[in-house]
């Protein structure tokens, strides 16, 4: 029986990963589960999985949850630092979840034990990439990719050489608005953004999707997992979202990945890794598929995967100030505090003023990720 840790266990790839593990009962033991303030969600997934520890991030949910886990011997803790704590607990398998940089310290709190880290935290990566990949090799660490682009890449790897990799190509859905007008797109609603044609997905990703800063951010997190050079990884808009990313040899010979538009495909490729398991997913249906399109993204419309890519290429503190400003900016425009377009020009904004020193450590993250939101904070008050 393998243990296993899941941050960010009522989320929706907690949620996924969960089923599986839930499909597979006797193969699991639970350690930790995570979750924001959704106490009464947490106990309740802490009882039936038997969890050793039920963690929210935010303490003043702490009683909540220590009530509904009343009599259950289950322990309870509450704050970031027991976020940290949790997953330095130690599990042969951690998935990381956690949407945003507050899933960065335990990250890498979890790298620093040497296990196996299911990462579906993009943010992580693309704010502490240099970071994180080092204390991945120091700690020997595995990072297995969750992001099912990546995770197709990963697939399209296996057996291969990194040398032999002519490009890298991230497919993208192209969201809810591909279709849209510029026009258009200054009118789009937090309701409308949050409604992607073919993925389940939390609000948060669900709008970056819709700006296509999630693939912008993706870019940058496949330029760490996968180090090919940034010029051999390029982004192909395919709307249907039934091949995930491809990988072209020196050859000639391109892998793709298909699969449905499903997480639990990818997670239970990390949960299985080296091996593969059962899901509960239906066959691809080619015929009924029919056709597969592909066009090149447009980034007059949709600037975000230019400045993320323009962000890599800086290198240094641009992607944590990129990664920061826009998290500020999706959670002001949610609020409706402001405008769809004016999330990706916060974003250019922030980017645009002095970049602070390269950070070393994860202090020197975290604080350039302070900063960078105070600044995008104050161009938000300017909407």
């Amino acid at each position: 029986m393998r243990t296993i840790s899941v941050l960010g266990a009522t989320g929706s790839v907690g949620a996924s990963t969960l089923d599986l593990v839930r499909r597979n009962r006797g193969e699991w033991r639970v350690v930790a589960l995570t979750a924001n303030c959704n106490a009464a969600e947490l106990a309740t997934l802490a009882r039936e999985f038997e969890a050793e520890l039920a963690v929210v991030g935010d303490e003043a949910c702490l009683p909540e949850l220590r009530e509904a886990l009343a009599g259950s011997g289950i322990e309870c803790a509450g704050g970031p630092q027991a976020l940290v704590e949790a997953a330095a607990r130690g599990a042969d398998l951690t998935v990381a979840a956690i949407v945003g940089c507050a899933g960065l310290a335990p990250v890498m709190a979890a790298i620093e034990q040497g296990g196996t880290i299911a990462l579906a935290n993009k943010e992580a990566l693309v704010s502490a990439g240099e970071v994180m990949t080092a204390a991945v090799a120091r700690h020997g660490a595995t990072l297995l990719p969750v992001d099912s682009e990546h995770n197709a890449i990963f697939q399209c790897l296996a057996g291969n050489r990194i040398e032999d990799v002519r490009r890298i190509i991230l497919t993208a859905s192209g969201g809810p608005f591909r279709t849209w007008t510029a026009a258009q797109l200054e009118t789009a609603t937090p309701s409308q953004a949050v409604a992607h044609p073919n993925w389940d997905m939390g609000a948060k990703i669900s709008v970056d999707s819709a700006t296509m800063m999630n693939k912008g951010l993706e870019f940058i997190e496949a330029h760490h997992l996968f180090p090919v050079g940034l010029k051999r990884i390029e982004i192909v808009v395919h709307p249907q979202s039934v091949i995930h990313s491809l990988v072209e040899y020196r050859d000639g010979s391109t892998l793709a990945q298909l699969g449905p538009s499903d997480m639990r495909v990818p997670i239970a490729s990390c949960l299985a890794w080296p091996q593969r398991m059962e899901t509960p997913m239906a066959p691809l249906d080619l015929p009924k598929l029919g056709t597969l399109t592909f066009e090149a993204p447009d980034e007059m419309r949709f600037p975000a995967t230019r400045l993320a890519r323009e962000a890599a290429q800086a290198g240094g503190a641009a992607p944590a100030v990129l990664n920061a400003a826009n998290e500020a900016a999706v959670a002001a425009f949610l609020a409706g505090k402001i405008g769809f377009t004016r999330i990706a020009l916060t974003v250019e904004r922030t980017l645009s003023r002095t970049l602070p020193p390269a950070p070393a450590s994860l202090e020197d993250v975290l604080a350039v990720d302070r900063e960078a939101r105070v600044r995008a904070d104050e161009l938000l008050e300017l909407a």
